[in-house]
């Protein structure tokens, strides 16, 4: 990690724990909002307004938090607008690094080695991991965000001058329900797998587990339509997907939430289907780069022997390629 904008050890994956060894994540740190007219967001200062070109947007393809923004930009239309960078998939000891993979990608901005370098130039005292995904100001040369909920939010509505939409993500009238759903996803889910897997103890491992599965369980029941909220995609289901999309491949595993399988679980399974089918998603999904990431981390697999399934999960996605 960094600290004072110096790197003084190798990455590792565990960033803190409570006194019951439960898994900390680190709170983000950059929070500026990309705007329609540069005002303020609802956090960090103003002086970003929604250019065409202007913002750049470094992601993992094994990243679920990072691939929650490349998803809200593929539904919203952003592409042509917001360039991308994809890092290496296998965490290095300095953590994410530029090229050295198939489809893995060199930094075009500043020729960095590892992504660590844009948090320095962005601060030269930071202290912490360097995360993706992070939105940058090519104008400026500074980092507007790493924050992926807010990342989401801003794709949401703040380029509607340049590529108008009728998806709303975090449409008004559901926003409280919205927020309490994220909650519980958040701290029993997308977060609850890696609560477990790097639980530094079986009282903090069975917590999350059990939260894992509960979670499941509640999400099977719930889909008695198209999407969490009946027939209305929210940013909700994105955050959803990108674990769930993980699940047999990764967190079943590696992570020790083997309970079940996503494939035990029709509903999950056919809205997994549903999710994959929408415009863009499956392009998201880079089975390669999340098993050679996940199963990279040495501290849960040393030998870095990785599987090569789920079988079910590379048939979904083929099938979505020969549609497209």
């Amino acid at each position: 990690m960094l600290v004072e904008g110096k790197w003084v050890e190798n990455w590792q994956p565990v960033q803190k724990a409570d006194e019951k060894g439960r898994f900390v994540r680190q709170v983000s740190s950059f929070r500026n909002w990309i705007t329609p007219d540069g005002s303020a967001g609802p956090t960090g200062e103003g002086g970003f307004p929604a250019q065409s070109g202007r913002y750049r947007l470094y992601v993992a393809m094994i990243c679920p938090w990072a691939c929650r923004t490349l998803i809200a930009r593929a539904l919203k239309g952003l592409e042509e607008h917001i360039p991308i960078t994809i890092v290496n998939p296998k965490l290095s000891d300095q953590g994410w690094a530029f090229g050295g993979y198939p489809g893995a990608q060199e930094d075009p901005l500043f020729s960095s080695t590892h992504l660590h370098e844009l948090y320095t130039r962005a601060d030269p005292t930071f202290t912490g991991r360097a995360t993706v995904p992070v939105l940058w100001d090519m104008k400026q040369g500074v980092m507007v965000n790493n924050e992926s909920a807010d990342i989401l939010r801003m794709f949401d509505t703040a380029f509607e001058q340049l590529a108008p939409s009728d998806l709303r993500l975090y449409p008004a009238d559901l926003a409280p329900q919205i927020d309490a759903l994220n909650k519980t996803l958040y701290e029993t889910f997308n977060n609850g797998v890696y609560k477990a897997g790097f639980a530094q103890s079986q009282e903090a491992y069975d917590e999350a587990v059990c939260g894992v599965f509960e979670t499941l369980e509640m999400l099977e029941a719930r889909l008695d339509g198209n999407f969490l909220f009946g027939d209305r995609l929210t940013e909700t289901d994105i955050r959803a997907f990108v674990t769930l999309i993980r699940f047999d491949a990764a967190y079943h595993g590696l992570f020790k939430t083997n309970h079940k399988q996503i494939e035990s679980y029709p509903r999950l399974s056919a809205y997994l289907e549903r999710m994959l089918r929408l415009p863009g998603v499956a392009q998201t999904v880079n089975m390669d780069h999340i098993t050679a990431g996940y199963y990279s981390i040495k501290a849960l697999n040393p030998t870095g022997i990785r599987p090569t399934g789920p079988s079910h999960i590379q048939r979904l996605l083929e099938e979505q390629r020969e549609r497209v």
